[in-house]
């Protein structure tokens, strides 16, 4: 079988490449090759070469029937000044800007820089095509008048301020729990900031209505978390992942501590004078001897009945010179000895004494 011609070769070219850039070279190519065949076989004829000869390669590249391509001509758009330049003075800013958006250079008829340049001595970037403002949140959607709108319309909302509540201390009266926690804005993948989780309520012990010894175990099961200078409690939660799980675990603390401290151990009632955690003077020798000393000076037998007191007991306690004597001696025992207090007993016991 004969090897194929090269025109039999460019017949089984696919269509794809006839009418590449491709496609052109090889027919200059074929061209040139067959002249050269022809004008070599000459002298000795041949029916091949002679049908070679009598091939003329087709133009598959010129356009027939098409019309000559007309080259579009560009039209260039008048662009419009920037929005910031054809501001009024006295236009309504809340129109233009009424909710949060990302900063427009465009749209804000300020002068803001932000941001770094590498050059030594130059000034920050202007706000044309400035990331670092567009990256932050900004706060022009809140302006006074913005704010003012906000209130006018939530209005038709709101109840009255109720009354009785005019003052601070009537607040503290009627709400003596204050919960307080954080909101944080600023730019992260996740909107969700671990310290909003954080709640810290704080209520004054005296708005609790303790007695003695509950208030006394309540401050022993608090520790270092009552302030004795302000009488506030304060409870940090910030366990739990949320802040609502957070504020409800404050109050069942909050009631837990408070139900705990009102509970009496049998072993407490056991407890003597020596194992107060403070001087009484109720459950004190001092005022035995005091009752004992003042009935001897009117001419009575003093007492001899153990700890138990006489029944004219409440006669000399009630007198205004003993109880200036029974606060001074308590404040001697549980503020500790100091120069007001020595000087307070000496005129107490000088007062009781008659001197």
């Amino acid at each position: 079988m004969a090897a194929p011609t090269l025109c039999e070769m460019y017949l089984y070219l696919p269509p794809s490449f006839c009418n590449s850039v491709k496609c052109r070279s090889f027919i200059t190519l074929l061209r040139a090759n067959f002249s050269t065949v022809t004008h070599t076989n000459a002298d000795a004829p041949d029916a091949s070469v002679e049908n070679d000869s009598d091939f003329d390669a087709p133009e598959f590249t010129k356009n027939v029937g098409r019309r000559p391509f007309a080259r579009r001509q560009r039209t260039e758009m008048e662009t419009m000044p920037p929005r910031s330049t054809r501001m009024p003075i006295d236009q309504d800013w809340t129109s233009v800007w009424p909710t949060a958006s990302t900063f427009k250079a465009s749209v804000v008829p300020l002068p803001l820089r932000m941001g770094w340049d590498c050059k030594k001595g130059s000034t920050p970037p202007a706000k044309y095509a400035n990331a670092e403002l567009m990256k932050i949140p900004n706060f022009l959607h809140l302006t006074p008048v913005h704010i003012k709108k906000h209130c006018v319309a939530i209005k038709k909302f709101c109840t009255p301020w109720p009354k009785g509540l005019e003052t601070e201390a009537a607040l503290e009266k009627h709400f003596p729990i204050d919960i307080s926690s954080s909101d944080f804005c600023y730019s992260s993948p996740s909107i969700r900031e671990p310290l909003s989780r954080v709640v810290t309520l704080k209520v004054k012990v005296s708005s609790l209505q303790l007695d003695y010894h509950a208030k006394d175990k309540l401050l022993r099961l608090v520790d270092d978390r009552y302030n004795p200078k302000t009488d506030i409690l304060t409870l940090v939660t910030d366990r739990c992942p949320t802040r609502k799980q957070n504020y409800d675990y404050a109050h069942y603390l909050l009631t837990a501590i408070y139900h705990e401290s009102w509970k009496t151990e049998p072993w407490e009632h056991e407890k003597v004078e020596s194992d107060m955690e403070q001087y009484f003077w109720d459950m004190s020798t001092s005022k035995r001897n005091i009752v004992n000393l003042l009935r001897s000076v009117d001419g009575k037998t003093p007492h001899q009945m153990g700890d138990e007191l006489p029944d004219d007991a409440d006669e000399y306690t009630s007198q205004p010179e003993v109880q200036e004597y029974a606060q001074a001696v308590s404040s001697l025992h549980n503020d500790g000895e100091d120069l007001h207090s020595v000087n307070s007993y000496k005129e107490a016991v000088k007062k009781v004494l008659g001197l």
